[in-house]
């Protein structure tokens, strides 16, 4: 036989070489003085890049896992000046980037930033509260909640749709910053779906193929993906035809045709959902009609007003949401045109409850007296998820340092701009715009004329689009409108000033001129 181990020395050995030497201080990745200097650094390359951004390519030239190469394969064993991780981002990292907040970045819609919501998102990090109950975050609840009914008073939404009546008292009304419209569009497809599912008197989820949802085939495709999600049969959900003689809105006499249809079928009308501002073309659904419409059928009506809707805090643009004090619920992303970074999604409800009967969860873990008073919001009941960021803090900070009268000047003066430019599009006859410009996007391209056919004008519009992106100094994008390619020019991101429009205009008419030369 072997000899015997005696354990308590091997344990002391095992001790004696992962002892901490008495002399190495204890990992402390909080410490108040790497917090103050790490966030000093990261600070000024934030101040660097915003001061420099104009002069890099909007749109990178790299190759798909590009980064594998630039960095460790594996992660560190051992730790890394601060400095260190600072410069690869700077070497490696940003060279990767398409910059949304270059000034000549003129694609999908803009992703505004300011230095408020910056310094809110950064605080509401530091402070990382998970805000899933009110007890859980009593100061991230109310300030979501303050930032909300703010906002309702800037969009001038009824007083239904604010969390906080007059009298300070709890509303039947409310709203929750969410991620994306996605979610809120998902979220209040699950109420609407429910609903009419305790309406058509079915047992559980049986009567679930025969529910209907409609929305404009202008509709942002994340609704009809929510759509599936939420359970709804593929077969029923239903894209109503556009026009361009309505200017590619929701024609609500095709809506009541294709309700009564389904109603006719046996099927129940559920869900509809109307667009300001559409991805595509910018049309703006006529919501006051929409909802009358729906009504008639018992219908649940969401409004979607993610890009447009911000534009709706100046009077001039307000007159887009008439008829929103008949929708049960709208979504309108600040991320977008508000100067608030993301992720920052504000979803209204005509009636909270009948949103937090579907995303109520009450485990006993998560019960306190503040819920059970009836007096709070627990914004774990109006989402998927429990967990939830300190989203209000940023779009408060936006607010609160801005004011209405300069945020009111940030959309005009992006509405302006488009409006300029869409003069000089107008101006060259080599050139259509394709839809009214709608707000702060406008939609054109190479006209077909002579011997050039729809078919060629297609092809040269995406070669157009080619050539201007490569080049680095402007990024466009192109959509589908009434069966034609069409470029897409939204005006918006929040370091844009007129030069940038007028010098992004002469480098189309310039690459424009070298291809009709070609």
């Amino acid at each position: 036989m072997g000899s015997s181990v005696d354990i308590a020395d091997v344990t002391a050995s095992v001790t004696s070489v992962l002892a901490v030497p008495d002399d190495k201080p204890a990992f402390q990745p909080l410490d108040p003085e790497d917090v103050r200097a790490y966030l000093h650094k990261a600070v000024d390359f934030v101040s660097d890049y915003y001061a420099n951004v104009e002069s890099m390519p909007v749109l990178p030239d790299v190759k798909p896992g590009y980064l594998q190469g630039e960095l460790m394969s594996s992660p560190p064993t051992y730790s890394t000046p601060f400095d260190v991780t600072m410069k690869e981002l700077g070497a490696s990292v940003v060279p990767g980037m398409t910059h949304w907040a270059s000034p000549n970045f003129f694609a999908f819609f803009p992703a505004t930033n300011s230095a408020a919501a910056i310094a809110g998102d950064l605080i509401a990090s530091a402070l990382n509260t998970v805000g899933f109950t009110w007890q859980a975050a009593p100061a991230a609840t109310e300030m979501e909640v303050l930032a909300l009914d703010w906002l309702a008073q800037l969009l001038r939404l009824p007083a239904t749709f604010m969390n906080r009546t007059s009298t300070g008292s709890r509303g039947t009304g409310g709203g929750i910053i969410l991620g994306t419209t996605s979610e809120a569009m998902l979220v209040t497809l699950v109420a609407a779906r429910d609903a009419a599912l305790r309406r058509s008197g079915s047992i559980g989820v049986s009567g679930l193929p025969r529910l209907a949802v409609y929305a404009a085939d202008q509709t942002h495709s994340t609704f009809f993906k929510a759509c599936r999600l939420a359970g709804f049969d593929p077969a029923n959900i239903r894209s109503i035809p556009t026009t361009a003689e309505n200017h590619y809105e929701l024609d609500p006499a095709k809506l009541f045709e294709s309700m009564q249809a389904d109603v006719d079928a046996g099927l129940v009308p559920t869900y509809v959902c109307a667009t300001v501002g559409t991805t595509s073309s910018n049309a703006v659904d006529p919501v006051g009609v929409v909802a009358e419409v729906a009504a008639l059928f018992g219908a649940w009506v969401h409004v979607d007003a993610a890009y447009a809707g911000s534009a709706c805090i100046c009077p001039e643009f307000r007159h887009h949401l008439n008829g929103v004090e008949r929708v049960d619920s709208i979504s309108v992303s600040p991320h977008k045109w508000l100067l608030t970074c993301l992720d920052c999604t504000c979803l209204y409800v005509r009636d909270a409850r009948r949103l937090s009967d579907s995303m109520e969860t009450n485990p006993e873990y998560l019960k306190n007296d503040a819920t059970d008073s009836g007096e709070v919001t627990d914004l774990k009941d109006m989402q998927v998820g429990v967990g939830r960021r300190f989203r209000g803090l940023k779009l408060w900070m936006v607010m609160r340092t801005y004011g209405t009268a300069k945020l009111q000047e940030h959309i005009r003066s992006d509405i302006a701009m488009a409006k300029m430019f869409e003069g000089l599009v107008r101006a060259d006859h080599r050139f259509e715009i394709v839809v009214p410009r709608n707000f702060a996007m406008v939609c054109f391209r190479i006209k077909a004329s002579g011997a050039m056919t729809e078919e060629h004008a297609d092809e040269a519009n995406r070669v157009l689009m080619k050539n201007l992106n490569k080049t680095g100094k402007a990024y466009i994008a192109h959509t589908v409108v009434g069966h034609r390619i069409v470029l897409r020019f939204a005006v918006g991101s929040s370091l844009q000033e007129e030069r940038h429009v007028r010098s992004a205009w002469e480098l189309i008419k310039s690459t424009t001129n070298k291809m009709m030369m070609e």
